[in-house]
Formats: structure tokens, C-alpha cells, sequence
């Protein structure tokens, strides 16, 4: 049920004592005739179970629902009965999410109606957040390292400009992952997980709440060897809160987060080698043992004030510090350390005697980063090559206004402002203060761009919402295209775009369904592509003038004849340069065109010891795709299948026994970008990065 939009203030049950007495007999029998019966107050207590820092995932469905746009929530419970390991494990059946593991790891290709297209490594284009703080570096770019889903509640993804009410200006939108608290979470959580490849991961967790304070912990573990030659990953996490109820109208949630991730890079093959061995690793990342570790930990805090009736204040602020190692074509060795703060205003209320809902807020971040580079002898720093202070700062303004001036109808408009800078300055050039040879690259950038949006939402029925809006997005460089190549690149502008969509999603008998399509005209697109450097990829980026995206995002789920659950998400993409002087219409590389995944099952209520599902899923990209500008190479079309039981024992156990990939198909899970395939030299065609072969898993988990 879709509420209207004064409803939506924090629902939060407070602890209330209600003291129950009975009155005197007036029948009373004789012997009670001089004093009346007195029983002693008793004391009931409610458990709270949202909370104003972290609101509960249906007060979450309730705000998506006053989103005209393409929107979800993702009940973590849809994918803690299978294994939990990568981005694609919790994103892959959310609408309009591209989600493709490199080689089936964490570091993942992820996009959102084409943001950061060509980005097969970090993140760019999508602003991630852990619990409404940003995981992102200030520059824009960003790890996935520190995300547990196992230590998540419900996940938030908000595509394109519906994330503006949460700060985000970009092309791909926002991505929240939600915690636990000490209020929904089960006291004491224990899983376990293992399967093929040497997988290996497990998890304590646990939660607490005692009066005003509450409090929920994790620590995981996760290692494999991995399909692939040279896969190995190893990696550890902390995730924890704890939130204290200062006053009836005022909370305040501190939060840690730290992890130790130690993955290598097997690298790209070429077509012949994904043929005839997709589990060998490119020579030369094995000689050069490229690897990329990182160390991370992350505190922050949001406090949240009730200051009136439909009206709150939420300041939040956060600080990151990260090592990374990351020896690949040169030795990169970085210490990062980002901060930032916002606050942020909502206000429920009327306009001329209509539902006005304010969403007003401003935050600051930066960045600074020690880039330090060597070249690469074996995977240890041989000479340095060149040594970057970099600096990023952003400030950012914004603010949207839902008005309901019909019953049913709703506009909604809103606008955002950025100013961003990014510095360099080199420390490394002939005649420097560190001498390695060159000109000095020192640099200063400043961007700042306007980012505005129109749209409205009509509610057909309680259950059924239609939507559309027209949106402008703005999108700075990170450091991952000026300085990430073999060259810094200074002179790169922003992108910018201007995105029509229209949808409707909706709940009925049989399920629910999601459906969003869009045009996005984008200028001035960040395009990461690979120059091959004596059989090396090596990334750089352009501008490009004009290219189009256009998308179908699809969602459903549901139930149907007493036992038959499925879900199934369709993605539909048609990225095309637009006019350009060198690849005119052709296609923009680097995802399939088409991509469904889908699953079927039943479940079994009566079987001995409880429900039990059995489940057959499919994962089928039905077109060829191009991995180059020029349109010379294609991914080939595939089609993998799995199966998977999986059972709940009473109310604390559970368990799975899962296999993918059961056909052992060989197949490309994802893809390097390049300029012109065919005018790679053949040693030089090495672009695409297999999927797992079959494998199966199986896991436990126990909750108290």
C-alpha cells in the first residue's frame, strides 16, 4: 500500500509504562466489606523495533513508495538462503542493477543504466552508502571491499536521479546498504558456508537492547582459492553499532567498520585461451603477481533530532582511512584518508491545506590521498615511477519537494548543486623534489554544475503507482580517469546528462512488479577503455561528445496453486555513441544487451522437519555483445542453469545445498573495453574474464 506523503514521519514505538490497578469490588463478599482489593501496578514494556537512525525496512518501502521513479528495497532475507559472497549474490534480481563478478570475486562490474560503463575494476558513477553515509572516496570512486552483506538488513537502490533526495547527482543513482540493529537483529547469529573452489566463509553476529541503548555486531571471514589460476582472495570484516536514545525525540548511532581484503588478479585471456581453459591465469599477471589488498576501517555517526511533528534534522559524519596495495601493470602503493558531513532536513507537512513533503540537505566531503608508484619486479616495488598528492573536495546543495495537489497526484521537484575540485600535485619529475624523470603533471580542476528534476507519481490504486520524470545529472572525474592510466589526464570535463523516464510498479494477487524505462542524452561521457602496452592492459579515458542510453529495468516476484515462488529480473540495454566523428551509431561496449535472470520454485510445508524448497534458476544474455568501440569483437551469447535446496528446521536453523553453472558452461562473465579489436596485435587480444565453472555450495546458519 502506497501512503500518502504526510505519513511518513519516523515511526518509533516508545517504552511507555501502563499501570493497571483494579477498583474496589462494589459485590464484593462481606469479608472484603472494609477495604477494597488492591492489586500491585504492573509494568509492560514494548520493544522497539525501529529506530529513528536506522528506520526499519517497511518505514524503507514506505519512502520508496513516494519515489516517482525507479526505485527497490532488498529484504536481505531473499538472499540469506543461498551463498552470500559477492555483489551479484544480493543485487543480481534487483531491477536495473548490471552486477557481474571479474572472476568470481567481490570486486565486481557494477552499473546502473550505463554509469562508469567501462569500469571493470573500483566504482564509479554510483553513489554507495553503508547505513545513509557514503563508502565512496571523495574523488567519486569507490571499493566494494567493505560491504558484509551478511551483516545487512535490507539493501536500498535508488536508479538514477531518484537518489536525489539522498545527495546523489549521478547517471547511476544511489546504492545504501542498511545494518541491523540491536532491535531487529537475533541475539546470537552463527553460518557457515563452503563449496567448490576452496570457498570457505562463516560469520558470528549478534545484537543486544537494554532500556534507551542498543547495539549489533559481525565479524566475518571469507576465503577461496578461487576457478581461476592466481584467484586467491582472503578476507576479514568487522561491522558494528550501537545506538543511544538521548531523549523521546532524539537519537544518536555510532558506527565502525574495518576489513583486511587480500584478493589476486588472474587477468584477462584471450578467446581461444577462454576456450580451451577458462581456469589459467594471464602469464603476466602471474609473473608480475598482481594483486590488489586492502586495509580499511571506517567510523561514523548519524544522530537524528525530532524537533516537531513531521519535522526532523539528521546530521551525519563520517571518517576513512585505507591502505591499498596494488601491484598491476606498475606498483601502486596509496594511503587514502576521506571525511565528510551532512545535515539533512525533512519536513512532513501541508501546503495550502495539501500534503507537502521537504527533503532540504548540505554535505561536504574530501579527500586526501598519498599516491606513491613503482615499478612492479615480481609484485614488490622495484624503482619509483612517480609519487601524486592528490586532493578532492566536494560541496553539495539539495533539495526536493513532494506536493499533492489532486488527490492520487503528486509533483514532485528538486534540484542539486556541486562544486568539486580535484588537485594533483606531482612530487616526482626532473627537477623536483624526487627526481623520476618527466614534466612536472601537476594539476588543478575546479567543476560545479546544476542538477535539476521534475516528476510526478499517480497512485491508480492503494497497491498501483505510475511514475515519470525528466532529470538533469552531473558527474566529475574521479582520479581513476585523471591520474589512473599510464598518463595523467587533466584536462577532462564533467559529465553530464538528461535523463526522461517513465514506469509504474505495483502489488497484486499473483506478486509484485517493477518497470521502469528510460532515455538518457549524455554529454561529454567518461569512457574507460584499455591501451594494451606490450601485451599489458593499461586504462585511460575520453570525452566523449554525445552518446544515448536507453533501458528497460524489470522486476517481479511471487507466489502462486499454494507452494510455486519465483522471481525474475530483465535488463535490456541499447548504449550507442551518438553521431560520433570516429564510431558514429555504434554500439557502446562493455555489457550485454539483454540480461534475465530468473528463478522457479516450490515449497514443500509438510516435509519432515520444515518447509523445504527446491529451486531451479537460469542466468541467459541471448545476444552477442561488443567489447570494443569500433564494433570489430564480440562477447558471445550464453546461458547457465542451477538448482538449489534449501530448508528451514523450527525457528533457528536453516541450511542449502546449491549448484551453478551445472552445464559447466565456458563463458564470459564480463569484459575489458578497447578502442579497435582488430587492430590489436594477436598477443594483445586478451579482453575477456571468464565465469565460474560448475560448482556447488552448501551452508548453515543458526540463529538464537
Amino acid at each position: 500500500m502506497f501512503p500518502s506523503s504526510h505519513a511518513t514521519a519516523p515511526v518509533r514505538a516508545r517504552l511507555k509504562r501502563i499501570p493497571l490497578a483494579l477498583a474496589a469490588l462494589a459485590a464484593a463478599p462481606a469479608v472484603f466489606a472494609d477495604s477494597a482489593l488492591q492489586l500491585p501496578a504492573v509494568r509492560v514494556e514494548a520493544r522497539r523495533i525501529d529506530t529513528a537512525t536506522l528506520p526499519g525496512i517497511d518505514e524503507a518501502r514506505a519512502a520508496l513508495a513516494l519515489t516517482p521513479g525507479g526505485a527497490a528495497v532488498i529484504d536481505a532475507a531473499s538472499f540469506r538462503d543461498a551463498r552470500v559472497s559477492t555483489l551479484q549474490d544480493a543485487l543480481g534480481y534487483s531491477a536495473g542493477v548490471f552486477v557481474q563478478p571479474r572472476f568470481g570475486s567481490e570486486e565486481s562490474r557494477l552499473s546502473i543504466r550505463g554509469s562508469g560503463l567501462q569500469r571493470t575494476f573500483h566504482l564509479r558513477g554510483i553513489k554507495l552508502m553503508q547505513d545513509g553515509v557514503p563508502i565512496n572516496l571523495a574523488d567519486g570512486g569507490g571499493d566494494f571491499q567493505v560491504l558484509e552483506p551478511l551483516a545487512t538488513r535490507y539493501i536500498e537502490v535508488w536508479r538514477g536521479a531518484n537518489a536525489l533526495q539522498y545527495g546523489s547527482s549521478t547517471l547511476g543513482g544511489a546504492i545504501n546498504y542498511v545494518s541491523p540493529t540491536g532491535h531487529d537483529a537475533p541475539a546470537l547469529t552463527v553460518r557457515a558456508e563452503t563449496g567448490a573452489f576452496g570457498y570457505l566463509r562463516s560469520q558470528v553476529a549478534g545484537g543486544f537492547a537494554a532500556g534507551r541503548v542498543d547495539g549489533y555486531f559481525s565479524a566475518t571471514s571469507f576465503a577461496q582459492d578461487g576457478f581461476r589460476d592466481h584467484a586467491r582472495q582472503d578476507t576479514q570484516r568487522l561491522v558494528g553499532n550501537i545506538g543511544v536514545l538521548l531523549a523521546p525525540s532524539l537519537e544518536t548511532r555510532f558506527f565502525v567498520q574495518a576489513a583486511q581484503s587480500d584478493s589476486e588478479l588472474p587477468g584477462n585471456l584471450t578467446r581461444q585461451q577462454l576456450r580451451d581453459n577458462p581456469r589459467q591465469a594471464a602469464a603476466g599477471n602471474v609473473t608480475g603477481n598482481q594483486k590488489r589488498d586492502i586495509d580499511l576501517w571506517r567510523v561514523s555517526n548519524r544522530t537524528v533530532w525530532q524537533a516537531a511533528d513531521g519535522l526532523r534534522f539528521e546530521l551525519s559524519a563520517y571518517y576513512a582511512d585505507k591502505d591499498l596495495f596494488h601491484p598491476i601493470f606498475q606498483v601502486l602503493d596509496q594511503r587514502s584518508k576521506d571525511f565528510g558531513a551532512e545535515l539533512r532536513m525533512v519536513s512532513d507537512g501541508t501546503l495550502a491545506g495539501r500534503p507537502n513533503r521537504l527533503v532540504a540537505g548540505l554535505a561536504s566531503s574530501r579527500g586526501d590521498t598519498d599516491d606513491d608508484r613503482w615499478t612492479n619486479i615480481g609484485g614488490t616495488r622495484g624503482a619509483r615511477t612517480n609519487k601524486l598528492d592528490t586532493s578532492a573536495r566536494n560541496v553539495e546543495a539539495y533539495v526536493e519537494d513532494q506536493f499533492t495537489f489532486v488527490p492520487g497526484w503528486t509533483a514532485v521537484v528538486g534540484t542539486q548543486y556541486t562544486n568539486a575540485r580535484r588537485r594533483s600535485r606531482d612530487l616526482c619529475f626532473t627537477g623536483g623534489p624526487l627526481v623520476c624523470g618527466g614534466a612536472d603533471e601537476s594539476f588543478s580542476r575546479s567543476y560545479e554544475g546544476w542538477s535539476p528534476k521534475f516528476g510526478i507519481r499517480h497512485n491508480l490504486s492503494p497497491a498501483v503507482q505510475l511514475f515519470g520524470n525528466v532529470s538533469r545529472s552531473f558527474e566529475p572525474p574521479s582520479f581513476g580517469e585523471l591520474t589512473g592510466g599510464a598518463a595523467v589526464i587533466d584536462s577532462l570535463r564533467a559529465q553530464r546528462a538528461t535523463t526522461w523516464e517513465v514506469g509504474g510498479r505495483g502489488s497484486f494477487g499473483w506478486g509484485a512488479v517493477d518497470l521502469a524505462l528510460y532515455r538518457a542524452k549524455v554529454t561529454d561521457e567518461l569512457l574507460a577503455y584499455s591501451l594494451n602496452l606490450g601485451g599489458t592492459p593499461v586504462n585511460t579515458t575520453l570525452n566523449v561528445p554525445r552518446t544515448l542510453h536507453r533501458g528497460i529495468e524489470f522486476a517481479a516476484n511471487g507466489q502462486f496453486g499454494g507452494g510455486f515462488e519465483w522471481r525474475q529480473a530483465l535488463l535490456y540495454n541499447d548504449f550507442r555513441f551518438d553521431g560520433d566523428a570516429l564510431f558514429g551509431d555504434n554500439r557502446l561496449p562493455g555489457v550485454p544487451r539483454t540480461l534475465f535472470r530468473g528463478e522457479l520454485g516450490y515449497r514443500f510445508s509438510a516435509a519432515p522437519g520444515g518447509p523445504l524448497k527446491i529451486a531451479a534458476s537460469a542466468e541467459w544474455s541471448p545476444q552477442r555483445y561488443a567489447v570494443d568501440m569500433a564494433n570489430t569483437e564480440f562477447a558471445d551469447d550464453y546461458a547457465i542453469f542451477g538448482l538449489r535446496l534449501q530448508q528451514q528446521v523450527g525457528r533457528q536453523l536453516s541450511w542449502f545445498i546449491e549448484g551453478r553453472n551445472l552445464g559447466d558452461r565456458r563463458y564470459a562473465a564480463t569484459t575489458n573495453v578497447v578502442r579497435d579489436f582488430s587492430a590489436l596485435a594477436a598477443a594483445a587480444r586478451n579482453v575477456y574474464l571468464p565465469g565460474d565453472g560448475r560448482a556447488v555450495y552448501a551452508g548453515i546458519e543458526w540463529r538464537m
